[in-house]
């Protein structure tokens, strides 16, 4: 039984988000009354997830045995996760703080870790791709009732290597070589301006208070010193007696 083609493309939430396509990871706006003219209360809206040019090797799963786990990307190229009733996508957008109707694919990142994650586990996706995905409606024995178009290629971010980032100062323009060189010099000014006033705020604990008072009239002078340790002699003394003045010196004249 072919599915009915509803003429829906899926694309990326238009809502203002951070993060709406990262490196693992895409935000896609929920289907919101797109299949419910199509479905009646126990069927199941599942997202298929392809790469772009696996697309169009996928081919609608009549059972539920058939539906591709998450491992089938890597060998296949495609696989099918996301399974939501038709009560939890509302026509009527989320008020009360309730966050953002978007379906984050590739969410899970228990998928890899806990080996007891449904096969269905939205797992972190494996590359930039590009990808495809597609909703496709189910009743509960598996059997496709409708789907939507494919959506454009979704390409994720992709890191830089650091190895692939070019230092080199001449690949930089001109502009961003001025501000740098502004930008030093000014650090270098500051630098001298700190050092001068550290050298005026300390000079104390360096100079006495009457140093730095005669350095700024100019009258510094410097105390005598002796060059040589030598206390001075005492002066010479004349014996009692011949003291100058006392008794004459004998004449040599005959």
């Amino acid at each position: 039984m072919a599915a009915e083609l509803i003429p829906y493309t899926p694309q990326i939430t238009s809502w203002d988000l951070e993060g709406k396509v990262t490196a693992t990871t895409f935000s896609l706006e929920q289907p919101r009354c797109v299949l419910d003219g199509h479905a009646s209360a126990a069927d199941i809206v599942w997202l298929v997830v392809a790469f772009s040019n696996a697309s169009r090797d996928f081919q609608n799963p009549q059972t539920l045995a058939e539906i591709p786990a998450s491992p089938r990307l890597l060998t296949n190229g495609y696989y099918m996760t996301l399974p939501l009733s038709l009560d939890q996508l509302p026509c009527e957008d989320p008020v009360g703080g309730s966050g953002a109707p978007v379906l984050r694919v590739g969410n899970n990142s228990d998928c890899l870790a806990d080996l007891y994650q449904p096969s269905y586990c939205n797992a972190p996706l494996p590359g930039p791709g590009p990808y495809r995905v597609k909703f496709l409606l189910v009743d509960t024995r598996g059997s496709p009732q409708a789907q939507t178009r494919w959506s454009d290629p979704i390409i994720l971010h992709q890191g830089k290597s650091p190895a692939s980032i070019d230092t080199w100062p001449g690949q930089r323009s001109g502009d961003m070589i001025i501000i740098t060189s502004i930008l030093s010099s000014l650090a270098g000014l500051l630098l001298l301006v700190f050092l001068a006033a550290s050298t005026v705020c300390f000079s104390s604990l360096w100079w006495p208070e009457e140093a730095l008072e005669q350095l700024r009239t100019g009258s510094f002078m410097g105390k005598r010193y002796m060059t040589h340790h030598i206390p001075p002699s005492e002066a010479f003394t004349l014996p009692v007696g011949c003291e100058p003045g006392l008794h004459p010196l004998p004449s040599l004249s005959p």
